[in-house]
């Protein structure tokens, strides 16, 4: 970042913050407790002191919430914006090498699709670098954002819960979430919650349709002030089946370790953990599995984070997170008959975020709370081998500021208001490339350039209590995003997407309007979640396609045919959408409860002359029944995802609908042995039962590749 700007960037931060608020405010605890945040959104801080499990509103037994991504029983039913939990009972029953596996069966999100071991979360239609992926609270640290093929270094079997945050709620984090954040969460640097003694769990299941094999050990501990946490896992899976046969370089392997320690005190705690990550997956399609294509991944970072309760000098409590990580993948393939690196991507990236939760603030008797937070990041990005054509070594930095306020109007009616401010600097090589962007003989001039952006983000809402347990929510914000290195200052083959990418120096911030409207209850027999949104896009940054065809050089385009040229445009857009969630206990049955349950999503995307935004997913619709008691729980869902045939017929084909149906069967038990409560949780998860052929719309290679064809998980998890 240029030094003489950062000052005055985070002044003028800081200025704009301070207009804002005054002060935040947290829910005074008993001493020997850690204070519990209580502001909701659009950034819900999650509490840090022990909460009681979401329990069953009605039916037969009082066992533990046996729901999951569809259940909104455990949405917080005081949020502004939308948010879905994935509790750690569906990540078990769900069948999932990635986390874009866990969540595309979410309302609102999908998958990208591209392999079995890159498949990264899209949200609303968007992707990318418009969606964030954490875990505790940091971003992953990844380059899966700049390519298709690249995977994420976090994988479901180690998560403990996942959420899935849309909106305005995205504000905490930076403009690069301005599509939605996917936070995972583990004790892998251990809480205060973390019981004495010592505790295991064993998790282990075998998928049918790969040969998949996957277990996992967690050890949790704590003696005094101190607390530890260990895991292990591993996954293997052959290439995968489809209806019309087996789908070539499709295999997977992936492993990893994390070791975690924290020391717990009276008012708080400081905690670190290390975590080395590796996969090697194949790359499907014709050109890819021929040339056995895979990706080595190997990942290792340092994370930290803690907490201190003041209550004193205007602040409450201060927190804080760090990480730091070394990335590293090699794009393999036969060179010669030889299998051998053709193209490595590194990344070293740093983040770090501190907040200070005030203390209350009473005005004419209407209750102030806020949270003000600092936000740093740095990305140093190289590249060798055919990846050093695609983009020269960049590097971004970033510092940021962020306010949210929330003013309790009456007891029914809460206003909040929310600012960030963020100073960004990216420095790489400007390649300069002729106006209609064909060789004219010369060489091409390249130059350092940085490029310095102010994004400034805006959020407020309004959210009111209706009878019969009804929550209202009106927000809207206005965010700024800068555009990223690979936006600015691409320049050569992308294999992944089959493209020669030339990105655009002098492109300006990002800007996006949104206002969204939910209605959402969470309590009785009758519940649901429903949102209606609209984003109007000024500066919608995107790849176009020239019409033009390029080899491996630039002197090949309007020559070669092997890759299609794009170049990234900047073009106003309009995103427009709705979801929904319903949830119906309709009758005991047996010793249990049996109900119904419904999900939809759509998203409409359209640049300002009426034309379609490529590869937006379809139309879904979907619902299904469930019983649950006595410790069993069994669902049989069909999710109906539409044709579509609103599409960009320069750049993408339409995609035929699909049926995707769904059933589970699972059993938990508990018992206590030397005092201390043990569970059991096995069961087996039918998808695609149909067998049906599914493309899907968002993946640059559904003409070439289809997905999973019926599947079958086997799984126990054994909690000692």
């Amino acid at each position: 970042m240029n030094p003489v700007a950062f000052p005055g960037a985070l002044t003028r931060a800081l200025s704009t913050c301070a207009l804002v608020s005054v002060a935040p405010s947290v829910a005074l605890a008993q001493a020997t407790e850690l204070p519990e945040v209580v502001i909701t959104a659009p950034s819900p801080i999650q509490p840090t002191r022990p909460t009681t499990p979401p329990q069953t509103q009605s039916g037969p037994d009082d066992s533990p919430n046996p729901f999951g991504s569809l259940d909104l029983r455990p949405i917080a039913q005081q949020v502004f914006a939308p948010v879905t939990v994935i509790p750690e009972a569906e990540i078990r029953r769900t069948p999932a090498n990635t986390i874009g596996d866990l969540v595309d069966r979410t309302p609102g999100v999908t998958g990208s699709g591209f392999a079995p071991g890159a498949n990264r979360p899209i949200i609303r239609g968007l992707d990318n670098n418009r969606v964030r992926l954490q875990e505790n609270g940091l971003g992953s640290a990844d380059v899966s954002e700049i390519g298709e093929d690249h995977g994420v270094p976090i994988d479901p079997i180690a998560a403990s819960k996942v959420e899935v945050i849309r909106g305005p709620a995205t504000l905490r984090w930076g403009s690069q979430a301005i599509g939605g954040v996917v936070s995972i969460d583990n004790n892998r640097i251990p809480m205060p919650d973390t019981p004495f003694g010592l505790r295991a769990i064993v998790r282990g299941a075998f998928t049918t349709v790969d040969n998949g094999r996957e277990g996992a050990v967690v050890i949790d501990g704590r003696h005094g002030p101190f607390a530890v946490h260990a895991d292990f896992f591993k996954r293997i899976a052959d290439d995968y089946n489809t209806p019309r046969g087996r789908q070539a370089n499709t295999q997977l392997e992936g492993k990893g370790v994390s070791y975690g320690t924290s020391y717990i005190f009276q008012n708080g705690y400081i905690g670190a953990s290390i975590t080395h990550f590796a996969s090697d997956y194949g790359i499907p399609g014709l050109e890819a599995a021929a040339g056995r294509t895979h990706i080595d991944m190997r990942q290792t970072k340092f994370n930290s984070k803690g907490e201190v309760r003041i209550g004193s000098a205007f602040i409450e409590t201060l927190r804080y997170w760090y990480g730091g990580s070394f990335y590293k993948h090699d794009e393999r393939g036969l060179e010669a008959g030889i299998d051998q690196a053709l193209a490595t991507f590194k990344n070293r990236e740093h983040e770090a975020r501190v907040e200070a939760q005030l203390l209350p603030v009473s005005i004419g008797g209407m209750r102030l709370t806020s949270a003000l937070g600092l936000q740093f990041g740095s990305q140093r990005l190289r590249t060798g081998g055919e990846a050093g054509g695609l983009i020269a070594p960049a590097n971004t930095d970033r510092v940021a500021s962020y306010l949210f306020n929330e003013l309790q109007l009456s007891p029914l009616t809460r206003f909040q208001i929310a600012g960030r401010i963020e100073s960004v600097n990216v420095r790489g090589t400007e390649t300069i490339f002729p106006a209609n962007f064909l060789p004219n003989g010369l060489p091409l001039p390249e130059m350092a350039r940085g490029r310095n952006f102010l994004p400034i983000s805006l959020s407020a809402g309004i959210l009111h209590e209706l009878p019969h347990a009804i929550v209202a929510s009106l927000t809207a914000q206005r965010v700024e995003r800068a555009p990223t290195a690979l936006e600015l200052f691409s320049r050569g083959v992308h294999e992944a997407t089959g493209t020669f990418e030339i990105g655009n120096a002098n492109l300006k911030t990002e800007r996006a309007y949104s206002i969204e409207a939910g209605l959402r209850k969470a309590k009785g027999p009758f519940r649901f979640d429903a949102t209606l949104f609209h984003t109007r896009y000024q500066g919608y940054i995107f790849k176009r396609l020239t019409g033009a065809l390029c080899g491996d050089g630039f002197d090949t385009c309007g020559v070669d045919t092997e890759l299609k040229q794009i170049v990234f445009t900047q073009r106003d857009a309009r995103f427009t959408g709705a979801e929904l969630t319903t949830q119906f206990d309709l009758m005991p049955v047996g010793s249990g409860m049996f109900g119904i349950e419904n999900q939809f999503d759509i998203v409409r995307a359209r640049f300002a002359d009426g034309t379609n935004v490529p590869r937006i997913p379809p139309m879904r619709i979907g619902g299904g029944v469930f019983w649950y008691g006595s410790g069993f729980f069994t669902r049989v869902n069909l999710l109906h995802a539409f044709a579509q045939r609103r599409i960009d017929p320069a750049e993408e084909t339409a995609t035929k609908g699909y049926n995707m149906l769904k059933a589970e069967l699972s059993y938990r038990h508990t018992w206590k042995a030397l005092g201390q409560e043990r569970e059991l949780l096995v069961g087996v998860t039918g998808t695609n039962l149909l067998n049906s052929e599914i493309r899907l719309h968002t993946s640059f290679k559904k003409d070439e590749v289809l997905q999973p064809g019926r599947n079958f998980k086997i799984f126990a998890n054994l909690r000692f």
